[in-house]
């Protein structure tokens, strides 16, 4: 798989297209692997191999060399290798003969300068392109619908691909399988390249230039300078400047100002506070604080021995449990767990939560919130 980077990459457009002058700072500050991103690089390689592999190519498989796999990364693989054999089936069906692309760079620096990224899997037929976007994490429920990293994979394909194919219509597809989430869009090609021209040009301009103006929203989440951005702090903090109407109990009209911005500003609170903690833990000292040993639990030292010395008083040192469902599908595997345990599986309903009307999910009646305080 490819390892460089774009300056504006695609994976961050949503980021630095709303907040332009963001580029150049994040360019500033030094990459930082997490785990997270570890796995979900390997999870990339476990499909990239499965996928070649069900296509007759030749590729060697890497499990052996991750650093991260586990019995989840396999079936979730496996699940994306199904469903693109699905679509290329049906593209089949229907007379079609289609052309599969696995982890193809695709350039688009006509519309983003030096832009460039990967694309997972394309289809692509006489008038049709189907890319197909991997997404391992469960943190964030990605959507495709106006999602700017697959509207710049889609732009680099028919950029790369227009002069062979005729490309018509765009389906950009997320498949996120440990959030179950399998989202689809389509756009017609004139609507990307408009898009392309109008929107999308202008800012990548204005973001290699460092032009434009800082706007703190939700692609803040993943931005390298998101705890000390001021244009951020300023946001956030005008909740707490907010002059608030008499009489003193809040109304309803304000109760839902804050909670519109609520979850932001824990998460602006929660990125200083850990910002400001790895400062204190580079040397730099932080004006009326200081570093302490947090809590501790205690454990021991060697369990095994622990466990030896409680059995030869007479006792028994072990708890049991019955495997999760998780463990448990994976110790029968899925069609003997589905045959011995799929009648004793329920799904009690979800906690009652308080979210935007936006949010997908349907809304909870009254009657719905008593049957769950039963």
């Amino acid at each position: 798989m490819p390892s460089e980077h774009a300056r504006l990459s695609a994976s961050a457009s949503h980021r630095w297209m709303n907040c332009p002058p963001s580029a150049l700072l994040c360019e500033a500050v030094p990459d930082e692997t997490s785990d997270y991103a570890k796995e979900g690089t390997c999870a990339h390689s476990l499909c990239e191999f499965k996928l070649r592999r069900a296509l007759g190519q030749q590729a060697a498989d890497p499990t052996e060399d991750l650093d991260f796999f586990s019995s989840e990364m396999d079936e979730c693989s496996d699940e994306y290798v199904a469903f693109i054999i699905e679509a290329l089936e049906e593209e089949r069906k229907a007379g079609r003969n289609p052309l599969v692309l696995i982890e193809q760079r695709l350039d688009f620096s006509s519309y983003v300068p030096e832009g460039f990224g990967t694309g997972d899997a394309l289809i692509i037929t006489d008038g049709r392109l189907h890319i197909i976007d991997f997404k391992y994490g469960k943190g964030v429920l990605v959507e495709a619908q106006e999602n700017s990293q697959m509207m710049l994979y889609a732009l680099g394909a028919c950029e790369m691909l227009g002069s062979l194919y005729e490309i018509d219509e765009i389906t950009m597809t997320i498949f996120q399988p440990r959030l179950g989430n399998i989202s689809s869009w389509s756009m017609t090609n004139s609507e990307l390249y408009s898009w392309a021209n109008l929107t999308l040009a202008p800012a990548a301009k204005m973001a290699i230039n460092g032009e434009g103006e800082l706007k703190a929203g939700p692609w803040c989440r993943f931005c390298k300078v998101k705890a000390s951005c001021r244009k951020r702090a300023e946001e956030s903090m005008a909740l707490a400047s907010y002059e608030f109407r008499e009489p003193p109990i809040l109304t309803d009209e304000e109760i839902a100002i804050i909670l519109a911005k609520i979850d932001e500003l824990v998460s602006w609170a929660d990125d200083v506070r850990q910002f400001a903690l790895s400062e204190a833990l580079k040397g730099k000292r932080i004006d009326g604080f200081k570093l302490v040993e947090g809590r501790s639990i205690r454990r021991y030292s060697d369990e095994a021995k622990a466990a030896e010395a409680v059995s030869l008083a007479g006792f028994d040192p072990y708890e049991r449990s019955v495997k999760g469902i998780t463990a448990m599908t994976a110790l029968l595997g899925k069609a003997r767990f589905n045959e011995m345990l799929g009648a004793l599986v329920v799904k009690p309903q979800g906690k009652p939560t308080l979210v935007p009307e936006a949010d997908k999910r349907p809304e909870m009646t009254i009657n719905d919130f008593n049957d769950t305080e039963e």
